[in-house]
């Protein structure tokens, strides 16, 4: 049976997540408004395992209970059962993994809808909080890729003491730098946001003015892309599938050797986990492949879901965390047309959740006149030109010179900014320097690194 006052506690929080507040700020909400904690709040009524304990605070609601509540697939109306085993050895019980569970579904009634708590398990699974995940979270955190090597774009909240939040590719900052991935792919948030802002405008807009051409032009785009990568995925599956039997062959084959003496121990032992290896990674790539080609065949009522989508929002000038992630699926950012440059060009893909991607008519590509494309020529030639004159510098020693003449001045200018954007965090809370901590007196017994 639901209890409706805990019901909307529970609402509250998911919609709090949605809204942006993390585990440890909505934690700090509900214990400011006392509202009792679960076991509180079960003692309270003559219920659970605690109603006879003496509770230190009846308010003092933790970030893991906030997570917990946030995970609890029993609110989707479900029945969650075998989460733990005892094991042989100790005799206690010990959780299992998730796909080890068995799940009964509709069996009481939901407090949340499968689509909001998916939305909350997608935005917990991306955002990172500034400075130290109990701050301000990075809106396009877990969206952005590299398109060139498929890797996670970080957010980098200041640059050179500025306070510009930009994304890079993470495995370009892997040492040795620059060997998984070439170049940063350096691209700031608000040019980000800015498109994806004016994408969903064009797209509102034209659903508006023609729903019947654009559910139709939509269901094709979506047609084609998914035809393409349905194909690419069993292609991929069937590699997969053949190599695992290929393995239980060599497993078989590497055995016999060992027995007959054809192999030493040591020789079996690594080829054994080399193979072991493969043959888990292949297993858990198959799983995923199989369940993606399956989940296309489910998505003939996406485009209707998406409009669906767009009309919940009045307008997209200002983008929360909860309508990008209800939106994008992914976004992937190609390297700039020219690195240093200020004025270039560098394309963005944005791949809508139910759609993928979709380009409305209002982004299509623009004629220029002559007199654009005379000023972008002339604009070209004298970046061309500046770059041949850097690389006569360099060559000739004359740009090192430079360099080590102005890097003393440049050094200390950027670490005056860093430390002036570090008092305004102090400030407001955000960082506490170790040394305004009150002074603890050492313990009897405790030891002092």
């Amino acid at each position: 049976m639901v209890d409706p006052e805990a019901a909307e506690v529970v609402k509250r929080i998911f919609a709090m997540t949605i809204e942006g507040y993390g585990p440890y700020q909505i934690a700090s909400k509900l214990k400011s408004e006392k509202v009792l904690i679960p076991s509180a709040y079960l003692a309270q009524h003559g219920e659970g395992v605690n109603k006879n304990k003496t509770f230190k605070d009846v308010y003092g609601w933790g970030s893991s209970t906030i997570c917990n509540i946030l995970e609890k697939r029993e609110y989707l109306g479900h029945t969650i059962n075998f989460k733990t085993r005892k094991h042989f050895k100790d005799k206690k019980s010990h959780y299992v993994p998730e796909d080890e569970w068995t799940i009964f579904e509709n069996t009481h009634e939901p407090i949340i809808d499968q689509q909001t708590f998916d939305l909350v398990q997608k935005i917990r699974g991306n955002v990172r909080r500034y400075p130290d995940g109990w701050g301000e979270a990075a809106p396009l955190t877990g969206l952005l890729y590299c398109a060139d090597c498929g890797g996670k774009m970080y957010v980098h909240r200041t640059n050179n003491g500025k306070r510009i939040s930009q994304y890079t590719c993470s495995q370009y900052s892997k040492v040795p730098v620059g060997k998984l991935c070439t170049t940063q792919h350096r691209i700031n948030e608000d040019v980000v946001l800015s498109l994806v802002s004016e994408m969903l405008k064009a797209i509102a807009e034209y659903a508006k003015h023609d729903r019947a051409e654009f559910v139709r032009v939509v269901q094709e785009a979506q047609s084609s892309q998914q035809t393409a990568e349905v194909k690419k995925q069993r292609i991929r599956l069937a590699t997969a599938k053949q190599r695992v039997s290929e393995l239980e062959v060599l497993l078989c084959k590497i055995y016999e050797d060992n027995i007959l003496g054809k192999l030493s121990d040591s020789r079996y032992a690594t080829l054994d986990a080399q193979y072991e290896k493969e043959q888990s990674e292949l297993t858990a790539e198959i799983s995923a492949l199989e369940k993606a080609v399956k989940s296309y065949e489910k998505h003939e009522k996406d485009a209707d879901r998406f409009i669906a989508l767009i009309d919940k929002y009045e307008n997209f000038d200002k983008l929360t965390i909860a309508m990008l992630n209800e939106f994008i699926e992914k976004i992937l950012v190609h390297e700039r047309d020219r690195k240093g440059s200020i004025q270039t060009t560098q394309e963005v893909e944005i791949y809508f959740n139910f759609v993928g991607r979709f380009v409305p008519p209002a982004f299509g590509e623009v004629e220029l006149t002559p007199e654009e494309l005379e000023e972008i020529r002339k604009r070209e030639e004298r970046k061309d030109r500046l770059h041949q004159n850097y690389l006569k510098r360099k060559a000739s020693g004359a740009q090192k010179r430079y360099e080590d003449k102005i890097k003393g001045r440049k050094k200390a200018e950027i670490e005056a900014k860093k430390a002036a954007i570090r008092a305004e965090d102090i400030a407001k809370g955000v960082f506490v320097p170790v040394s305004s901590l009150p002074q603890r007196e050492p313990q009897k017994g405790a030891q002092i690194a």
